[in-house]
């Protein structure tokens, strides 16, 4: 494991030439409303789990189980079909009279999205784009597993192997956007690519604000997987909105994808190349400069865990009832081999811990 704490906490970055500018939003009342009309919503568990927080040598451990959020499988069911569900209210409601089920139905009519994804994301936006009767092309890097390929396609989309990374089908992604007139709809941000990425992260503020509402006290402590980091950095603005600088956030990445670790350390964004990693959806070698810019200010530990490492965790897991992927088990992996770094994170057998198991097993919903 290798460890940063934050430099530049409750400042932000030092410099901001070349970073994307617009504000990760704290308040979740827009999302949760537009959520609330979805015939689909609810809330997810927040699940306590003492013997499992007794094998990784904390006090407490509060798990937030995605795995069936909306019968996708993971958290990124938030994300992409929000900003869809954004941009098709936007189109047909009035003021102060949301439009009908029916209206809402065809609000879209004739628009593509398009994104690259490494599995979920795309799954998002394959389900959110037909419900406001839109299409959905995603580009997958030839690393993604298949069985993603195939509930991509059940949900109609269409599905276009890119390249042999995440940033190639990206590529791939912006060139078909700007080729046929699409409209991308990724999850990270650039500059000049700002909006439509705010309200996917907004989109991950309900799954945040459940957490708040449901949990008894406080954690002492948030760990939080990280790709992109728009999961991250959404709920670090809740938490610190809901809680303040209580809780310490830390951030875990994949050891050979550390893309938010490099940046913070650098002060900038960087690129973090490295070989492909087991934890696929986290395997992305660039940040989002919206994330980046509020995690530099609000989180207070970057670490990152080998592909060895957390499948450790997962089959720990899995023994207690809680089957999932890599991507899915790296917050709890941060905090389950933290080792020598414990006393640097604040971690004892005192520490009241909220983790998020992001997504199930691969080719699950």
């Amino acid at each position: 494991m290798r460890h940063l704490a934050n430099p530049h906490r409750g400042r932000g970055l030092p410099r901001q030439e070349g970073l994307a500018t617009g504000r990760v939003v704290a308040d979740p009342t827009d999302a949760q409303a537009l959520y609330a009309r979805c015939p689909v919503a609810a809330a997810t568990p927040l699940v306590p789990a003492p013997d499992l927080a007794g094998a990784i040598g904390v006090g407490q451990l509060w798990l937030k189980d995605e795995r069936q959020r909306m019968g996708l499988g993971s958290f990124k069911a938030l994300g992409a079909s929000h900003a869809i569900a954004r941009l098709a209210a936007r189109a047909v409601d009035a003021p102060g009279e949301p439009a009908d089920q029916a209206t809402m139905s065809t609000a879209l009519a004739g628009t593509t999205f398009v994104c690259a994804s490494a599995g979920n994301h795309g799954l998002s936006v394959a389900a959110g784009a037909p419900v406001f009767g839109a299409s959905a092309v995603i580009h997958l890097a030839r690393t993604v597993p298949e069985a993603f390929v195939d509930r991509l396609r059940a949900r109609g989309a269409r599905v276009v192997r890119s390249g042999d990374d995440y940033e190639a089908a990206m590529a791939a992604a912006m060139a078909d956007a700007e080729a046929h007139g699409w409209t991308l709809l990724s999850d990270s941000s650039w500059p000049g690519y700002v909006e439509l990425p705010t309200l996917v992260m907004e989109g991950y503020l309900i799954m945040a604000a459940e957490v708040a509402d449901a949990i008894e006290e406080p954690p002492t402590h948030v760990v939080l997987q990280c790709g992109v980091g728009g999961l991250a950095a959404a709920v670090t603005a809740l938490v610190r909105d809901r809680w303040g600088d209580g809780p310490t956030v830390v951030v875990v990445e994949p050891a050979a994808a550390p893309a938010l670790l490099e940046s913070v350390a650098a002060g900038r964004p960087v690129a973090a190349p490295g070989p492909v990693s087991s934890m696929g959806r986290l395997d992305c070698k660039e940040p989002s400069h919206l994330a980046l810019a509020a995690l530099a200010r609000d989180a207070d530990h970057f670490v990152t865990i080998t592909d060895e490492r957390c499948d450790e965790t997962v089959a720990v897991l899995d023994e207690h009832g809680m089957a999932t992927t890599p991507s899915g088990a790296a917050g709890v992996a941060g905090v389950h081999h933290a080792g020598s770094h414990r006393e640097a994170l604040g971690l004892s057998e005192g520490s009241r811990v909220l983790a998020f198991v992001t997504e199930g097993p691969e080719g699950e919903s």
